[in-house]
């Protein structure tokens, strides 16, 4: 069906058509009432859903919503709506396309993008929680099921990947997701809005979109997956004897498009099949249950939301539609600028009426998610169990930079004085609470930066918005040392860089005719410092110089390397510079929990490079400190396990030190 206007297909299944089909093949189709679809573009907590990415426009009238890109001379301005996909780089990634040649690399490759606003940002009075774009790989696809007996009821260490042609009809073009409030509070209704364009329209399409509570993975080089849940490949729901929700676990949504409409769209979760026999509160069980195989314990169980009203929409687009920002790049590698008719498919969900909303289910806080990873999928046939096709592969959501400190004088020399204490990496959403147990801290401990007037420890908590659970910790401390003498570097800059193995280190000084010479000095903790090597003053009338220093760091393994200069004048006095931090990324501690959620044991896997010793703290959602002890970790990899019994169920943040890294992870408690 067209609308008048002309620009998207679209419909939902009318409930005489979807008795019709429930009858006949007793598959799970959204059958609550007639109000439940949504058969016409509508705009959903601010957000157009018409099938098209323009924001702004409503089924091709002007009309005041946010949408995935801003279309090009679109007027007004951001009250009217906005974008929700970053576009930096679009005009640049355009033009390469166009240059491209055959092979065609540019076209063929992966890229993403995130969210146009810092994540958990309110705008227009709703909050956006995250969102992100994909495109997949086109022409020789290396994210694709290769099996040919790839199932949504398996487990994914089951799944094999690789790469294989497949049919036009399941090969995945782009993906989009978005998940915000339709207001800026935790009472305010969860949505979350999905599009996909596959590369040919003919016939019928059926993808997934299936979120997971693990931060599962999928490895191309091997083309195994990893990290996925403890339950048969996922992460289970949990209930108690009176049918409230005592852990969230996984979600898919699959979809059902014909040649001319959205036919199906369906809900399931992760489950133990005895989990059946409860009445939950927050939905209602629809009938359908699929494992891997007859018999399965654990399986996908179709659910329904318990009271009637609009919680669904799918539309498809209309010829001619805008392709985005970023084009569109098609199965053969050409570049197109608009889709054809029904190649863009959009859909959205109301989590919290469907019952899927953390904040109803948990009583968490309003930056809860419901889910951490996403993976998008392309199946055979209307069958749940039918052969998977293509994919994409797991994507990160909700997750902002976790909080890094530095300070502009890292230690007191001979007198104690002032020192900034600030965010290296601040979020315009977060919330930063900084404490400290043995230092002073003047003035307010909320903000970006503080200052403090005293050495010892200071501790900062992040919650990504005000109300919210702590996210993340970071800890510095501010020394003392009497030997001495704070003063002015006469430095005007202090740089470092890494070029492969090397640490180069560049410094301008105004206070040239004065200097006699520099020590650098390296630290992996930046606390304790050794010295590495000198450089003399050069031997100038001119008050300015420029230096230089590269070290080869090819056999360090610490994630970290501090880099300072120790300054002494032609008069004997002894000068200090701030530190200077390069990140090793090669060296960075892969840490993991599991499982996750956690029930009576908590396992902790560490890789250290050394036998060292290392204290393990975790804090409740509190942000209270409820463990504390020390551990001698060994060469090589460590197994340490938590007996979580006797702890409530909830979120815990988990502090160590490895390696003179500092490193957090959040995992959850749940007994069910």
């Amino acid at each position: 069906m067209v609308d008048a206007g002309g620009t998207c297909f679209r419909s939902l299944l009318t409930k005489s058509n979807a008795m019709k089909t429930l009858l006949l093949s007793f598959s799970f189709f959204i059958l609550v009432s007639a109000s439940a679809q949504i058969t016409t573009p509508v705009v959903k907590a601010f957000f157009g859903v018409d099938a098209d990415l323009k924001s702004r426009s409503v089924n091709g009238a002007i009309q005041s919503s946010d949408d995935w890109f801003l279309f090009p001379g679109t007027s007004g301005t951001t009250t009217n709506g906005t974008f929700v996909i970053d576009t930096t780089g679009a005009a640049a990634l355009v033009a390469a396309y166009a240059a491209d040649v055959s092979p065609y690399p540019k076209r063929m490759s992966t890229f993403f993008k995130t969210m146009s606003q810092p994540s958990f940002s309110v705008i227009n009075n709703r909050l956006w929680l995250d969102a992100i774009f994909v495109r997949d790989y086109h022409g020789n696809d290396t994210t694709v099921f290769t099996a040919g007996a790839d199932k949504n009821g398996m487990s994914p260490e089951f799944w094999s990947g690789g790469v294989q042609g497949i049919p036009d009809k399941n090969d995945i073009l782009d993906m989009y997701v978005h998940v915000r409030r339709a207001g800026p509070t935790s009472t305010d209704s969860l949505w979350m809005f999905g599009g996909l364009s596959l590369d040919n329209v003919t016939g019928n399409r059926y993808f997934d979109f299936e979120m997971y509570q693990t931060d599962i993975n999928y490895d191309r080089k091997s083309a195994r997956w990893y990290g996925y849940g403890a339950d048969a490949g996922h992460t289970s729901w949990k209930f108690d004897a009176a049918g409230n929700i005592t852990r969230p676990g996984d979600i898919i949504f699959s979809a059902e498009y014909q040649s001319s409409s959205l036919t199906n769209i369906e809900a399931r979760i992760w489950i133990d099949k005895a989990s059946l026999s409860v009445t939950p509160n927050a939905f209602n069980w629809s009938g359908q249950f699929d494992g891997a195989s007859t018999g399965a314990q654990y399986g996908y169980a179709s659910i329904l939301p318990k009271t009637a009203g609009m919680f669904y929409t799918g539309l498809q687009c209309g010829a001619n539609e805008w392709a985005g920002a970023f084009k569109l790049i098609l199965q053969d590698n050409s570049v197109q600028t608009n889709y054809i008719g029904k190649q863009f498919m959009e859909f959205s969900v109301n989590l919290t009426k469907l019952g899927l909303d953390p904040v109803t289910l948990l009583g968490g806080d309003i930056c809860g998610s419901p889910f951490n990873r996403i993976v998008v999928k392309t199946r055979a046939s209307s069958s749940f169990t039918a052969e998977l096709k293509d994919f994409v592969a797991p994507l990160d959501l909700f997750l902002a930079p976790r909080v890094d400190v530095a300070a502009n004088v890292p230690m007191f020399c001979g007198v104690i004085g002032a020192s900034d204490v600030l965010v290296r990496n601040p979020s315009p959403t977060s919330v930063y609470t900084w404490t400290t147990a043995d230092g002073h801290i003047s003035g307010g401990n909320i903000g970006q930066k503080i200052t403090v007037d005293a050495p010892g420890t200071y501790i900062v908590k992040q919650q990504l918005a005000a109300g919210c659970s702590a996210y993340a910790y970071d800890t510095i401390t501010i020394k003392f040392d009497a030997g001495c003498w704070p003063l002015e570097t006469g430095l005007t800059a202090f740089n470092g860089a890494l070029k492969k193995d090397v640490a180069a280190l560049n410094w301008t000084t105004k206070a040239n005719s004065t200097t006699a010479w520099f020590e650098i000095e390296r630290s992996v903790n930046g606390t304790d410092f050794e010295t590495i090597g000198k450089v003399d003053a050069n031997a100038s009338e001119s008050n300015f110089g420029d230096y230089s220093f590269n070290e080869n760091i090819a056999g360090y393994k610490t994630p970290l390397l501090f880099y300072r200069l120790r300054i002494r004048s032609t008069s004997g006095t002894v000068k200090y510079s701030s530190a200077v931090k390069l990140k090793l990324q090669q060296n960075q501690v892969d840490l993991s929990v599991f499982p996750n959620p956690a029930n009576n044991q908590l396992d902790l896997f560490v890789p250290s490079q050394k036998m060292q010793q290392s204290k393990i703290v975790v804090y409740d959602c509190t942000g209270a400190m409820i463990y504390v002890k020390n551990y001698l970790l060994k060469e090589g990899d460590n197994s340490i396990q938590f007996n979580t019994a006797t702890w409530k169920t909830g979120s815990y943040l988990l502090n160590i030190t490895v390696n003179g890294q500092n490193l957090s992870r959040k995992f959850i408690v749940s007994h069910g």
